[in-house]
């Protein structure tokens, strides 16, 4: 593992093989990249919905998606192919155990998506603590597995007949609303400085041609 002197020596060489409009790119877009909050997806079955998931992700700032595979394999494999992971990083289980567990151990609340009736509105729901927000299924909505574990049940308020939104739709309206009312408060939801970095470096190193090569002639010369 690299110490940060190290990684900040490696990134002023590899920025040189880039554009300062692209280097500034990344610095406005990171500005604005947050982990306080996350979103899971459990054994979504549509890949359009995975797709469109994650570009929601990206558009409004949440860095990390975290996709469960129990049932249905490692069917993402298609969008991922697409460059849908460029920008966002996708955290992937093969169980919703693993999952959890991992959230928890990072010290997110873990927050289930649901209509139910005891459901916090998301217009009212608390944003200052990590909070992991969990999506379904489309047609089963989520497992029992996660509403036991849940710390909390959260809900879009709606007023027409219609009960229920595509899980796409839903995710893109609770991250929009959420990110926006956390860049609108006081509390530290940006990247961290070591986040940052890493982050700077991991989408350097993605824009460049022949990074491989690159990267071995600049250890040849800083061994």
């Amino acid at each position: 593992m690299k110490n940060r002197f190290e990684k900040e020596k490696l990134l002023e060489y590899l920025e040189g093989f880039i554009t300062e409009n692209r280097k500034n790119g990344f610095l406005k877009v990171l500005k604005n990249r947050t982990k306080h909050l996350t979103i899971a997806m459990e054994d979504v079955y549509q890949l359009h919905n995975t797709s469109a998931v994650m570009r929601s992700c990206e558009v409004f700032g949440v860095q990390e998606l975290h996709v469960i595979e129990q049932r249905f394999g490692k069917r993402i494999d298609k969008e991922i192919a697409l460059g849908a992971e460029k920008w966002v990083d996708i955290n992937r289980f093969s169980t919703i155990q693993n999952c959890i567990d991992d959230l928890k151990n990072k010290g997110y609340q873990i927050i289930a998506t649901t209509p139910h009736n005891d459901s916090c509105l998301l217009d009212a729901f608390d944003i200052t603590q990590k909070s992991a927000i969990f999506f379904g299924t489309e047609k089963l909505g989520l497992s029992e597995e996660v509403m036991q574990q849940a710390d909390g049940f959260l809900k879009i308020p709606m007023v027409g007949f219609t009960e229920s939104l595509n899980i796409s739709v839903s995710a893109a309206i609770v991250i929009q609303d959420l990110t926006n009312r956390i860049r609108k408060s006081s509390i530290e939801w940006q990247l961290t400085e070591e986040e940052l970095l890493d982050k700077r470096l991991d989408w350097t190193r993605k824009s460049i041609k022949d990074i491989a090569y690159i990267e071995s002639r600049y250890y040849e010369s800083n061994p």
